[in-house]
């Protein structure tokens, strides 16, 4: 096993332990509401999840350009230059936090007057959402200091971190909404709690394994001014239309879904959830890529080392993440039903989802090469060219479904879906040779 390959394995292999963790929480969460109250409660508790993942999907900037700009300062040698970024990026964090609980109340009287669901469900939202809101510095913080550990190449402390949260958050929620007259909204107050107990954590990291103790006033204030901070906010800029064309994808696949009646809805949302399932493995080795690549470009920078090693790297990471591909693509072909029907036992979703088994088998190779690319060019930091991937993946999208959906009907979503894919995937593998020297 080369060198490159053993680096890839330990960064990534952490990112997917912590990944793993992440849907059992979805889980225990709806659990825990299920057994306590009515559907009402249940569907409260959906829409305010819903509400954060809109909410924060447009801030994921925080994690992606805090990763690869800190991965090129590390290959750089430039110690200080990774402070300064931590700086920036949690100062931006506590920004964006002051902008959502500004705007918090607008936020979610404009998003409930637009999803369709009753005025008791509706009511739960909102509980939850007023309660969870005040976890959002530490949220936001910790997407900003885990793309950082990741640009120094850390990926363990990230695992702690999550897999604390996620523990945590169980625990709390249960404990909460069980043993307390806090009920269901007890569900809120877990994550809250495990998402400051995880930024706790995240600071004891920095103080004794980084030795970051403070940031004096002057340090913070000379690393916010503009011509320090100016490559990180366009960067920035270019993640977040992203995220934004990100959401014109996901969110329009859940609405459109919806057109076509309760089942299809519920057999998009399952094959959604196996989709993303997949998507934290490969992910694991996106977050490799964004750490060995942005170093790669870091050491290059300073020594003008030739390209070709850049290129062994990315030819490694897309070796591990097609076999990555070629793994769940035997697993769904083989499992695929018996997948599905572990999340449900409802006949008439089970027989809807059999013409979409294909979709299914099909979606682990297809997507790893977007997923993986995507890791690439956050290492890059490359933003104009992940922002027009998603820009043309958006339209794809759009133009996949409105060119379909007369002649195929619900399974133009399905194309549209896999229209995005390889739309990022091309431009991406195109574009390469402009970035990778």
């Amino acid at each position: 096993m080369t060198t490159t390959n053993r680096d890839i394995l330990r960064l990534a292999i952490p990112s997917i332990l912590a990944n793993i963790t992440i849907p059992l929480v979805g889980i225990v969460d709806t659990a825990i509401v299920g057994h306590l109250s009515n559907a009402a409660a249940i569907g409260g508790i959906a829409i305010g999840t819903m509400l954060f993942d809109l909410l924060y999907w447009n801030f994921g900037f925080l994690r992606v350009g805090t990763s690869g700009l800190t991965a090129q300062a590390y290959g750089a040698g430039r110690k200080d230059q990774c402070h300064k970024i931590l700086a920036q990026s949690t100062s931006i964090a506590l920004i964006a936090t002051a902008v959502i609980w500004a705007i918090q109340w607008f936020f979610v009287t404009a998003v409930l007057a637009i999803v369709p669901c009753s005025a008791e469900v509706a009511e739960v939202a909102r509980k939850y959402f007023f309660v969870r809101i005040w976890a959002a510095p530490a949220t936001l913080m910790l997407m900003a200091m885990k793309g950082w550990f990741i640009g120094m190449q850390d990926t363990k402390s990230p695992m702690a971190v999550d897999i604390l949260v996620n523990v945590v958050n169980m625990l709390a929620s249960y404990c909460l909404a069980v043993y307390t007259p806090l009920s269901v909204v007890g569900v809120a107050w877990g994550t809250l709690i495990a998402q400051f107990t995880g930024l706790i954590l995240a600071m004891m990291i920095m103080v004794f394994k980084y030795g970051i103790i403070h940031i004096h006033l002057r340090e913070l204030r000379d690393a916010m001014r503009w011509q320090e901070i100016r490559r990180m906010m366009a960067l920035n800029g270019n993640l977040f239309i992203r995220s934004l064309c990100f959401m014109v994808v996901y969110v329009g696949f859940t609405s459109l879904a919806g057109k076509y009646g309760d089942t299809e809805l519920a057999v998009s949302s399952i094959l959604m959830k196996l989709f993303m399932f997949f998507s934290f493995f490969v992910d694991g080795f996106a977050y490799a890529g964004e750490a060995l690549v942005g170093k790669a470009f870091g050491e290059l920078n300073v020594a003008g080392q030739k390209s070709t090693d850049i290129h062994a790297i990315v030819r490694s990471l897309f070796n591990w993440a097609i076999g990555v591909g070629l793994l769940f693509t035997a697993v769904y072909a083989v499992f695929g039903k018996g997948c599905i029907e572990l999340m449900t036992n409802d006949t008439e979703v089970l027989v809807a989802s059999t013409k979409y088994i294909g979709w299914l088998i099909a979606m682990p190779l297809i997507s790893t090469l977007a997923f993986m690319w995507d890791g690439v060019y956050v290492g890059a930091t490359a933003g104009i060219q992940i922002r027009n991937s998603m820009i043309w993946a958006a339209v794809a999208f759009v133009i996949g479904y409105l060119a379909m959906y007369r002649l195929v009907g619900v399974q133009a979503l399905y194309i549209a879906y896999f229209a995005h894919l390889i739309a990022r995937a091309i431009y991406l593998t195109v574009e390469w040779k402009n970035i990778g020297l």
